[in-house]
């Protein structure tokens, strides 16, 4: 009986200890501009001096689950040209809306004072290049994160993916291709119901794999080919065109891929790309330039294997702290403008933005590590009407909402990890790279985990989209 009751004190504290190490307080609300009474959409919710942290959604709305360890930190809540709200973890109000007043500096006054500093935009943004290696992690280093993956045409979602997954990364200095590494974790919601042109992406696959270039679609006969080949076929093109590798590997990597030969932002940056100083914000309390983006005399080229991914004009902003030139946030649109690019991505796509990034960048012990990343691109699936005529366009029957599909990622880091032996632990283990694997469902871990918050009407789309998808497996 004794034997018994110390198994149960040793039961009940384990239980305990357990509940102590992931009890969290749930800090959420809305953030509003005080002028305009706008939500404030990409607004930085983290607790001071820690990894933890979270952004607020198109609604202003956010969730941040802080755990317990942290109640006396401080939490602050900041966006570029407001002015920082800040208080204890412990005393954040769940209740009261937060409201965020507008901090602009003095551009003329800064200009004026500042003489041995760089007078125009692109020498601004050829400092923050060139001191990207001082800026950026120089040392290994671990971060977790929350990625929802989502397509869907102009009237539903179609494909929804959230997972949790760890990146490795050696350093900034060192190649991407070769030194980054990427896994999934876990995985919370995984529904797929597109409509996909398994004949198009098939041609495509026997293209690259079997050296086949002259295929046409229309020389396949579906009822010749296993299923099995098309399922390859179509996870192979989703690897290619959403797979996270691509993502992190390629140009589109702009700030982390900058020392690499011919990328978007490396020796001629200005050849594709002129910049303009717009203003001086305030971010945090510390001064921060905003540079518009624009076109220069030559097209951004993405040199995509097996796909047109080229003549374009880029557009966005820049914004790089006055002290340290560190790149704070990236805005960045890839419009199509040479004749071929146009022709296509109407035809294809009907939309001329090819590509549109947004990456923001966190500061950690003096270093600038991702926070959070946007990428949406529109997706050929070739469902619907098909114009046979020349120069036909649409028709009655033509149903471009159903048509034209686009691809949306985002993916927000959630913790930095720098030990060196959690990270040789981490390297030891496989590493599996595939978000569309579908995988079992861990309650326990998404319990504690943070999470970007849907905005109400993704929210309402998801929901429709579990339930279609429910119904069609029953």
């Amino acid at each position: 009986m004794k034997v018994n009751y110390f198994k149960y004190l040793l039961t009940l504290s384990i239980c305990f200890f357990s509940f102590s190490v992931f009890s969290q307080k749930e800090v959420k609300n809305k953030i509003s501009d005080f002028g305009t009474l706008m939500p404030i959409e990409s607004a930085s919710i983290y607790v001071q001096n820690t990894t933890i942290g979270t952004v607020s959604n198109a609604d202003g709305k956010f969730v941040l689950l802080v755990p317990n360890q942290f109640e006396n930190d401080t939490l602050v809540i900041s966006s570029i040209g407001y002015k920082s709200f800040k208080t204890p973890v412990n005393e954040f109000d769940n209740t009261q809306e937060i409201y965020l007043e507008e901090d602009i500096a003095s551009l003329d006054e800064i200009v004026l004072i500042a003489e041995n500093r760089p007078k125009t935009a692109n020498d601004i943004v050829l400092k923050a290049l060139e001191r990207l290696p001082v800026n950026m992690p120089e040392t290994p280093y671990l971060q977790k994160g929350f990625l929802r993956h989502k397509e869907r045409n102009r009237r539903e979602f179609k494909w929804l993916i959230e997972s949790a997954i760890t990146v490795y990364d050696s350093s900034y200095m060192s190649s991407a291709a070769s030194n980054l590494k990427i896994n999934v974790d876990q995985v919370r919601k995984s529904y797929d119901l597109r409509d996909v042109d398994s004949l198009l992406t098939y041609t495509a696959y026997l293209k690259e794999k079997a050296n086949r270039g002259n295929l046409m679609a229309r020389n396949l006969r579906r009822d010749t080919i296993k299923t099995s080949n098309l399922v390859k076929a179509i996870k192979w093109n989703d690897t290619r065109i959403n797979g996270l590798q691509n993502l992190f590997e390629s140009k589109l990597n702009i700030l982390r891929n900058a020392n690499n030969n011919r990328a978007l932002f490396g020796e001629d940056v200005l050849d594709r790309h002129q910049f303009r100083l717009d203003t001086i914000l305030v971010d945090d309390d510390r001064k921060i330039y905003k540079i518009e983006i624009s076109e220069s005399h030559k097209y951004v080229n993405l040199e995509t294997k097996g796909i047109y991914n080229d003549g374009y004009h880029a557009k966005g902003w820049l914004y790089i702290y006055y002290d340290n030139y560190a790149i704070k946030k990236l805005e960045y649109e890839l419009i199509a403008a040479s004749d071929a690019q146009k022709s296509r991505s109407k035809t294809l796509f009907d939309t001329k933005i090819n590509h549109k990034l947004i990456m923001t960048f966190r500061e950690y012990q003096d270093k600038m590590y991702p926070n959070y990343l946007y990428y949406e691109t529109p997706k050929l699936v070739n469902v619907g009407y098909k114009p046979t005529k020349p120069g036909e366009v649409n028709a009655p029957d033509a149903n471009t909402d159903e048509r034209f599909y686009y691809t949306v990622q985002e993916l927000l880091f959630t913790e930095i990890i720098l030990d060196p032996e959690q990270i040789e632990m981490a390297l030891r283990q496989p590493w599996d790279p595939d978000i569309f694997a579908v995988k079992p469902y861990n309650k326990d871990f998404w319990r504690n985990y943070n999470t970007l918050l849907e905005s109400e009407e993704d929210e309402k789309l998801i929901q429709d989209l579990t339930k279609r998808s429910s119904l069609y497996k029953d």
